[in-house]
């Protein structure tokens, strides 16, 4: 087990009958007793906030820095290995050379690598197993944007395609693959991926090759991700790809909302059981997209995204959604919980996209207090996100989308609250709403859009569903069997 280290406490040389005599003298009022309390109370909420990333700022700055907590038996400084945190010193070989040496010492429990405050300009590197990777407050590893430092990598099995490419693509700032026990924490340092470069070459169709992550771990168990902030990420910010046992916690995600292309925010990629919470993102693209590989590449890799938990997030997507499942679904995904989950200024909020030629599956998903405020569209199914690696893949490979229930779903200024697109190959099955309440900004007809659409309605719920669905009251019982599950009522000009 992981364990911060403390130091003792003072001691004061006061004597015990002193003492008493001062605790005789304070508490003989009410009044004073309760300031006491009061004052006592305040000072240990503040020495908690103290503890925890994101507390108040106001205070903070008053603070000294923090030391550096032990979460490893052996603790290294990246200024051991030459490190300079100037911004201008290529640090990619401190890295390097930090890591060899904990790469040595997995069998004592492995070793922590601390980044204090600074800019600390590096190519990219590897990670090793048994590893904790701390930044300081105000730490700042930053991605060198010199195409020619980043190497280049196949494309990812599942995928058979660099993604934006054919043929290889490039690698991630940090990378890992095969390892065990990864940790990447801080004070809330930041892990920058100067992205701007990449963004402005892909624009002007300048890459040669898939653009990389900033953070990519691959075929690896036991990961932690907690208290950093990830910013302006070449491509997808954070990725882990066929990972088991992954959780990422009180974590920033950020890039500019507009012009910063494909920056999702956390990609599960064929990962089980996983956990994302008490995050804010805040990207270019998908905040977060659990995906599980693409066409006859993924159906071939067939790696699942199973047993994922999402929830206690804060997410804006102007571009397209807060939380997507797919498009590369070819792999399968089941057994999703996003709960908790606020969605804001996004162009959608939450979205399963798939299409003919995936293959797969979409099953078992809850989502469950969700609140759109100001959501171009807030509940999104599509069937027909044509996009493919290549022209080999089996156009009647038709996913299965199924068993999905949204309850306690709420918000303002909503333009369209539900799209759900089933297509006669790909229907939309046993699908399930309760607790609904979104307010609209648009007092029209085909606010509840619905295709090929088999599912039920529980009580009462706004706006009024589309007729597709069956109705039944709050105790469950069946009031209305729809006749017209298979009517198409999408109007995407509206």
């Amino acid at each position: 087990m992981m364990l911060e280290s403390s130091t003792s406490p003072r001691r004061f040389p006061h004597h015990r009958t002193d003492i008493k005599r001062w605790i005789s003298t304070s508490f003989s009022s009410h009044k004073t007793l309760f300031t006491v309390l009061w004052i006592a109370g305040f000072a240990s909420v503040f020495i908690w906030q103290q503890n925890n990333v994101g507390g108040f700022s106001v205070f903070w700055r008053a603070v000294p820095s923090r030391p550096m907590p032990t979460l490893r038996p052996v603790a290294f400084n990246v200024t051991d290995f030459g490190g300079v945190g100037d911004g201008v010193t290529l640090n990619t070989g401190a890295f390097e050379r930090a890591i060899s040496a904990i790469s040595k010492l997995g069998k004592k429990g492995g070793g922590q690598l601390n980044v204090p405050a600074g800019y600390w300009l590096t190519a990219p590197f590897n990670l090793t197993s048994h590893m904790t990777l701390f930044l300081a407050e105000d730490a700042v590893i930053l991605g060198i944007d010199d195409v020619k430092y980043w190497p280049v990598l196949p494309p990812l099995p599942s995928y058979g395609y660099g993604r934006e490419h054919i043929g290889p693509r490039y690698g991630s700032l940090i990378h890992g693959q095969h390892l065990k026990d990864v940790v990447i924490t801080g004070n809330n340092g930041t892990i920058n991926g100067q992205g701007q470069a990449w963004w402005k070459k892909y624009r002007q169709k300048l890459l040669n090759h898939t653009r990389g992550p900033l953070v990519q771990i691959m075929w690896s168990s036991d990961i932690l991700i907690s208290n950093i902030t990830l910013r302006d990420s070449p491509f997808w910010t954070l990725h882990p790809y066929d990972c088991k046992n992954v959780t990422v916690r009180n974590v920033t995600i950020l890039a500019p909302i507009f012009e910063a292309p494909n920056t999702d925010g956390i990609d599960p990629d064929s990962c089980e059981d996983m956990v994302i919470e008490d995050c804010y993102i805040s990207v270019g693209d998908d905040g977060i997209a659990i995906k599980s590989g693409w066409d006859q590449y993924g159906i071939s890799y067939g790696r699942p995204s199973k047993n994922i938990i999402i929830r206690n997030l804060v997410v804006r997507s102007m571009v397209s959604a807060g939380i997507s499942i797919g498009s590369e679904m070819s792999g399968g995904v089941s057994n999703v919980t996003i709960e908790n989950l606020y969605v804001w200024s996004s162009r959608r909020a939450v979205r399963i996209k798939t299409s003919p030629g995936r293959g797969g599956y979409v099953r078992h998903i809850t989502y469950r207090n969700l609140t759109f405020d100001n959501v171009r569209v807030g509940i999104v199914i599509k069937t027909d996100y044509n996009e493919h690696p290549d022209g080999g893949f089996d156009p009647k490979a038709f996913p299965t989308i199924e068993d999905i229930s949204y309850t306690s779903i709420h918000g303002q200024g909503v333009r369209v609250p539900v799209r759900i697109q089933g297509s006669e190959e790909i229907p939309v099955m046993n699908v399930t709403f309760r607790d609904m309440s979104v307010g609209i900004t648009y007092k029209k007809k085909h606010i509840f859009q619905c295709a090929f659409l088999h599912g039920r309605v529980i009580g009462t719920i706004f706006p009024a569903p589309c007729e597709n669905l069956d109705r039944y009251d709050e105790q469950e019982r069946l009031v209305n069997r729809s006749v017209s599950q298979n009517i198409s009522d999408i109007d995407y000009e509206f």
